[in-house]
């Protein structure tokens, strides 16, 4: 009897050290998860506001304690910490449609990079309670369109396309100061501009006019300057004519003169019957010039 009370004990002594090490060990995984949730991180490319989760009175900030960095303990309970990057954020909207004065409708896809002054942290947070994902969605796109839009009305559908380096700069101008005043830097702004397909028509059928007029004339100087170099060419033979002409007709007149002389010479041999004639006061003149006496 004694060692089955034994036994019985001994069983029961054992079933109560594992009740116990279980209670213990659902205490300490409570007390590990409290720890865990009670602490976070915040590392030196963010910054962190911890806050009051209930505190929502003007005295107390919205329930903001400040901003933290590092290592933060706070009491999940009552409070919790939010963060946000301060380093750029890229972000690709979808296509607006943005309205120019004379209401051709462009187009178009925005893409920004920015960043949160950190110093402004407590602001975005007190303003918006958003993760910045939402934040980009909401305000930030806003902003964005409201000055594609604004500055859009004070251009034709002309003006905009052959002005898009002003159009862009006044455009971000007016982002510039409406994302400043809320705390967030303009870094880069581009956008793909979409004109309206008739006006894309009518550049082309406009660009395709001027080429075939630039063609046109470049065929005109074009025959304007065969048409010169014909007649340089033309003033070119014709002078080389006549110079040819005239070099004939003096070479003509020069042989036509010395073939007079000579049948007048031969008529009057033919007709000489050998007697010299005498003129008064002098001697005997040939009639023909005869070669002097050899010596």
């Amino acid at each position: 009897m004694r060692y089955f009370a034994a036994i019985k004990y001994n069983g029961n002594y054992s079933y109560s050290n594992k009740k116990m090490r279980k209670i213990n060990l659902f205490f300490v995984a409570i007390a590990i998860a409290s720890v865990i949730s009670s602490c976070t991180t915040v590392d030196s490319t963010s910054v962190g506001i911890k806050f009051h989760k209930w505190a929502a009175s003007e005295e107390k900030q919205g329930g903001v304690i400040g901003t933290v960095r590092g290592f933060v303990w706070f009491n999940p309970f009552t409070q919790s910490v939010h963060q946000y990057p301060t380093y750029v954020q890229r972000v690709s909207f979808d296509d607006i449609t943005v309205n120019t004065k004379d209401a051709a409708i462009f187009r178009i896809t925005p893409s920004l990079a920015y960043r949160l002054d950190p110093d402004k942290a407590i602001d975005v947070f007190l303003t918006y309670r958003r993760p910045i994902k939402e934040i980009e969605m909401g305000f930030i796109l806003t902003c964005v369109f409201e000055a594609y839009r604004t500055v859009g009305n004070l251009f034709s559908s002309d003006e905009l396309m052959a002005n898009r380096g002003d159009f862009e700069s006044q455009v971000r101008s007016r982002l510039e100061q409406s994302l400043g005043s809320e705390g967030f830097t303009v870094v880069e702004f581009t956008a793909q501009i979409m004109p309206p397909a008739s006006l894309v028509d009518a550049i082309d059928a406009r660009n395709r006019m001027v080429q075939e007029a630039m063609r046109a004339q470049n065929e005109i100087v074009r025959a304007e300057a065969q048409a010169q170099i014909e007649i340089t060419r033309a003033r070119g033979e014709a002078e080389a004519l006549r110079i040819k002409g005239d070099g004939e007709a003096y070479y003509n007149r020069v042989v036509a003169a010395s073939l007079n002389l000579l049948l007048v010479q031969q008529y009057a041999i033919e007709k000489w019957d050998g007697v010299l004639p005498v003129y008064t006061g002098g001697g005997q003149v040939p009639l023909i010039s005869l070669p002097a006496p050899a010596r």
